[in-house]
């Protein structure tokens, strides 16, 4: 058996700035789409044999010629994205063979950067009975809950609080019935998954999977390629 990699990329990123969209930008003189796919290729013990990746309308062709030279023997597909990142995720999970598959990963271009042991310590999760895995890493700042108006209603305990990271792994028959149900206000797949009443396992993920959202998010991917590359 093997494992399907689901990359949603059609977003703009408007709060990276730019003019071109986030997956587009470069760091170290390759795009964070390049990155993140050349990262799942490295966890070999992951067998990714499909990846489908979910673009901007228009731009298919230009990006299935620039990840051909990364996915190896793997199959490449680009789809049109949607407008809502669920939309993006679901076109492209119509693409994901519905044979030959133990594992559906979805990843965002954005977490470019996260470490080869996370994402095998998610496929192995999945692979030995976990119907859903995402990856997690503690919340350190202390969190506060606040009403329309910005004022405090409480103070959770972050001792039961964790930040979630991807690649988020996925049975194939769940992450299809998950996505076949109402997806609205979701902010990722697992989030689709605790809809069923399907629990949600957590491992280990890493600062290194964090999210380039701002443009400083940008200075610190740069940090951590240069690191990667001078070991």
């Amino acid at each position: 058996m093997s494992t399907a990699a689901i990359i949603p990329a059609a977003g703009f990123g408007v709060r990276l700035g730019g003019e071109a969209p986030k997956a587009f930008r470069e760091v170290g003189g390759e795009s964070l789409l390049v990155h993140a796919v050349r990262g799942l290729r490295a966890a070999t013990a992951a067998d990714l044999t499909c990846f489908v990746i979910a673009v901007p309308p228009g731009s298919e062709d230009v990006v299935l010629k620039l990840l051909e030279p990364y996915v190896g023997t793997a199959t490449l597909q680009v789809v049109a994205g949607g407008t809502e990142r669920t939309d993006s995720v679901r076109a492209a999970l119509d693409l994901v063979p519905t044979e030959g598959i133990d594992c559906i990963l979805v990843h965002d271009a954005a977490r470019s950067f996260v470490p080869v042991a996370v994402i095998e310590r998610v496929v192995a999760a999945v692979r030995s009975g976990a119907p859903a895995v995402v990856p997690v890493v503690p919340v350190t700042d202390t969190i506060k809950r606040v009403d329309p108006v910005g004022k405090v209603v409480d103070t959770p305990d972050r001792s039961a609080l964790v930040a979630v990271q991807t690649p988020q792994g996925f049975e194939p028959s769940l992450l299809r019935r998950a996505h076949a149900a109402e997806g609205l206000g979701a902010t990722d797949d697992a989030m689709l998954c605790e809809r069923l009443g399907v629990t949600v396992q957590t491992v280990e993920g890493s600062e290194d999977a964090f999210k380039v959202t701002r443009p400083r998010d940008l200075i610190l991917a740069e940090s951590i390629l240069a690191e990667r590359r001078s070991s």
